[in-house]
């Protein structure tokens, strides 16, 4: 381990104290290497790295040829789909998670497809790493 000293405002340390307190976390150590491997990972993201991902969607399946479209999309655009769950939600509306891999830009790229489809209600990109090179 390596140890370095930083200095913060006292409010703000206040906050940030309540917050990993709320989050579970045992000590500040704890908390500030998480926040350490985010900004990593956003940049593995930013410079267009290998990545994973998952996108979530919500959409009533009533909406003409939709279920059709999102297929065609998995199929053809975008990042390697490596998986997908549906559920459906009530009798009107579904969930759908795809687990999703490849550059940044090209997954966020499909995400923006996929989300700005006709149809689809909500949607989101979370993105995440492959883990390579993060401790």
């Amino acid at each position: 381990m390596y140890r370095f000293g930083i200095s913060v405002p006292r409010s703000l340390i206040s906050k940030f104290d309540s917050l990993i307190k709320r989050e579970g976390y045992k000590n500040r150590s704890e908390a500030i290497r998480d926040l350490i491997r985010d900004a990593l990972v956003r940049d593995k993201w930013s410079a267009n790295d290998q990545v994973v991902g998952t996108i979530t969607i919500v959409y009533d399946h009533h909406t003409r040829e939709l279920s059709s479209r999102l297929t065609e999309l998995q199929h053809n655009h975008g990042p390697s789909v490596l998986s997908t769950t549906h559920v459906h939600l009530d009798h009107n509306n579904c969930v759908e998670v795809l687990i999703v891999r490849g550059k940044g830009k090209d997954v966020q790229g499909f995400a923006d497809t996929i989300i700005g489809t006709r149809g689809v209600k909500h949607g989101k990109l979370v993105a995440t790493t492959t883990g390579k090179g993060l401790l």
